[in-house]
């Protein structure tokens, strides 16, 4: 985890691919690349292609993804998705409410004070 850059509240991660540092913006479903073939390159040819995809975005007329949004697919095995469903019913809550406490929980159990991840602090 340590090798994520930010900016402007977008995550960027990259690999070495043949001597060259290529990278990706991470947490939205447009592609933007970018690469550098020195840590500094590729930390400005970051910045630069969020400020492209935030201005190409004004230029379409449309808003640009935001990072993390708050919702994504979660895939567990048929067990667990029933025995969630019976704790849900249970509880008389909705299936999602479940889900949301249990991974609010297990990020609580993961972060320091902070919110920070205690493995790597971004």
């Amino acid at each position: 985890m340590a090798d994520l850059l930010k900016h402007k509240g977008y995550l960027g991660s990259f690999e070495i691919e043949d001597g060259v540092l290529i990278g990706k913006l991470e947490g939205i479903r447009d592609l933007v690349t970018f690469e550098g073939e020195t840590p500094t390159e590729l930390l400005e040819a970051f910045a630069e292609a969020v400020e492209d995809y935030l201005a190409e975005c004004e230029r379409a007329g449309r808003e640009p993804e935001k990072p993390f949004k708050g919702s994504f697919n979660v895939r567990v095995s048929s067990g667990t998705h029933r025995k969630l469903y019976y704790i849900a019913r249970k509880r008389n809550v909705a299936l999602n409410h479940v889900t949301k406490e249990a991974v609010e929980d297990y990020v609580r159990r993961h972060s320091d004070e902070t919110g920070q991840p205690v493995e790597n602090h971004l």
